[in-house]
């Protein structure tokens, strides 16, 4: 029986049935003094049941305030009780909820942290194109201003317009991607389609560069065409950005039992090494970004492959320039 896993009902049971067994016996030598011995047996059977009871609710009281203080946020309180029974069960579960408690208040607490972080870091990358925008308009709306610097403050104003939209619309991708918002629709994807689409956007700056992109593409990956080639468009302008004019990009992909690989190797100089461990991190900006680089696009692809059952790893090259590695894991890919 469930109930007599309890050593305190046990000990009460093992009690009552000696109090019981003496009256009887009581009873049976001296009988005329039995109405005595039942009076007696009543008494003491009483007495124990109010200890037993007091003792519970003692308990059940030294739980409720548990409760409360944990309630009130003490989650490093501890409930140590190594005896046996239904009240011991108890107290293990209200203590592995409380432990539970603790590990989602630091959570709460990390990410809170986190979230200051990020919007320190968005209202900084905000404030900087804002403030050269607000400058641009006064001068703008100088009457004497020569037409060949207004021409040239309304570009500087139209590119500034571009990078807050670019920005805006990647930290909403991000955010997406956080929230596990976004629906990905993966299909069996020829590698060399995934690339191409990649490096659509990136044919012309790079032309202007005088940069040459080589791709070696077989076999397929099983992904979303349009969010994946999104994040390898981000790989490549990365790439494209610390590759010198003249410079080289390379693309291939391989496949073994394990996983389906894409790796993007260009010229440039490569990583400096303090800057290896903080790569995909939000918002930063290694010692040798590019002007105007924002320190979005490596994180937000991270962010869509590892979405994918996928990951991104950067590294330096042995023969020199930086090479990034995206890998889809074969069970996700075939």
């Amino acid at each position: 029986m469930g109930l007599l896993r309890n050593k305190e009902v046990k000990r009460m049971l093992c009690i009552t049935l000696l109090i019981a067994l003496a009256a009887v016996a009581s009873a049976y030598a001296f009988p005329h003094a039995a109405p005595a011995a039942a009076g007696a047996a009543c008494l003491l059977l009483g007495a124990v049941f109010l200890m037993f009871t007091r003792r519970c609710y003692r308990q059940l009281a030294r739980l409720g305030d548990y409760l409360r203080r944990v309630n009130g946020g003490e989650y490093s309180l501890e409930l140590p009780d190594n005896d046996e029974g239904e009240l011991s069960i108890l107290k293990s579960e209200i203590y592995k909820v409380t432990v539970s408690l603790r590990e989602q208040n630091e959570r709460l607490k990390q990410d809170k942290l986190r979230l200051a972080d990020a919007l320190s870091d968005i209202s900084h990358q905000f404030k900087t194109p804002l403030t050269s925008m607000s400058v641009m308009a006064d001068l703008l709306s100088d009457g004497r201003l020569e037409k060949s610097r207004r021409a040239e403050f309304t570009g500087q104003l139209r590119g500034q317009l571009e990078r807050l939209t670019w920005l805006t619309e990647a930290l909403l991708k991000l955010s997406r991607l956080d929230a596990e918002a976004v629906t990905f629709h993966p299909r069996p994807l020829p590698l060399r389609e995934l690339i191409q689409k990649a490096c659509g956007p990136l044919m012309i700056p790079m032309e202007l560069k005088d940069q040459t992109l080589s791709a070696e593409a077989e076999g397929s990956a099983r992904c979303d065409l349009n969010w994946t080639a999104e994040a390898l468009s981000n790989i490549l302008k990365n790439c494209m950005e610390h590759t010198p004019a003249g410079g080289k990009i390379r693309v291939s992909a391989s496949e073994n039992a394990l996983f389906t690989e894409i790796r993007v190797l260009d010229s440039g100089p490569g990583f400096d090494k303090a800057d290896l461990p903080y790569l995909f991190d939000r918002f930063y900006k290694g010692k040798n970004a590019a002007r105007g680089s924002v320190g979005i696009g490596l994180a937000m692809a991270k962010s869509i492959l590892q979405a994918q059952g996928g990951s991104l790893a950067a590294r330096n090259a042995y023969g020199g320039g930086a090479e990034f590695i995206l890998r889809f894991p074969a069970g996700e890919t075939k």
